[in-house]
């Protein structure tokens, strides 16, 4: 296994170039410069994971057990986990509250389709009633 010397991240974020990398992962600090030209995935995967806890990233790919030992010869110390910033959680915008009753809302659209169809009625039954009692 590497040294024990303990790493903070900002110290790690300065090996992130191809000629210099190094990843957190699992709370240690890896030196993979010399693995970036064998890495099956390429040099990039590796690059684009420096500067943060890379963790979750090697997880997810379900490296092999002999991919985890050659870890150990790689490893150069353990992170400083207070210098990982926490991981947030989403939270939601604020919503404004959801109106169940909506009663008046329905009422005020009827009242604005009946209203005028009770005008026309009334206007077409009064000119009915002139032309009626006219004749």
């Amino acid at each position: 296994m590497g040294g024990s010397k303990v790493y903070s991240l900002a110290e790690v974020s300065e090996h992130s170039q191809p000629n210099d990398c190094w990843l957190v992962i699992g709370g240690k600090v890896y030196d993979v410069t010399k693995f970036l030209d064998d890495h099956p995935g390429g040099a990039d995967v590796l690059l684009s994971s420096t500067a943060k806890d890379a963790t979750d990233d090697f997880e997810d790919i379900g490296h092999s057990s002999s991919a985890r030992a050659m870890m150990d010869e790689m490893c150069v110390g353990d992170i400083d986990s207070s210098t990982i910033p926490t991981k947030t959680s989403y939270t939601p915008p604020k919503q404004p509250l959801y109106n169940q009753d909506k009663t008046p809302q329905f009422i005020i659209k009827l009242l604005q389709f009946l209203v005028p169809l009770i005008i026309l009625g009334v206007a077409v039954g009064i000119r009915f009633y002139k032309k009626q009692s006219s004749d």
